[in-house]
């Protein structure tokens, strides 16, 4: 895997703690992008979701794959030039399999759809370290240009 490409990633996310969902890239080619992220326990989310039964949010989930299966694939895409777009997310279908507890890693594996016009199509899955299914999700990512 070429480190220049993985720099280039993590160095062009739009995105800060405590909204950044990427640990890392694992592979990533022009067909999928597979990536981790690990949920801490001091996650803020944990502190109210839920009371004696902390629980990563649905919504958090998709976040996590939108960033590892969409946004770094976009810029893996589009390597090596410059990119500054505004990520606008549309999720087309969703499943939930299992909940996703404190300090659970998880794996995100995306497969491309189609990239055109701006516009990139994925299936993703999150699945766990021992190869379960979590969620999976199929979404769209357009890219405006800031």
């Amino acid at each position: 895997m070429n480190p220049k490409l993985i720099n280039y990633i993590f160095k062009n996310l739009p995105y800060k703690k405590p909204f950044h969902f990427v640990d890392e890239i694992i592979d990533v080619d022009d067909k999928k992008v597979i990536g981790s992220y690990t949920f801490k326990k001091n996650e803020s989310f944990f502190k109210g979701h839920f009371v004696n039964n902390p629980l990563v949010p649905g919504a958090i989930l998709l976040e996590t794959m939108g960033q590892i299966g969409l946004v770094c694939f976009a810029l893996s895409l589009n390597y090596p030039k410059k990119v500054c777009f505004n990520p606008i997310l549309s999720v087309v279908e969703s499943e939930f399999h299992q909940p996703v507890k404190p300090d659970c890693k998880v794996i995100v594996v995306s497969n491309l759809i189609y990239f055109r016009c701006n516009t990139l199509k994925c299936k993703i899955l999150m699945k766990s370290v021992d190869d379960s299914e979590i969620a999976k999700t199929t979404a769209i990512l357009k890219l405006v240009n800031k």
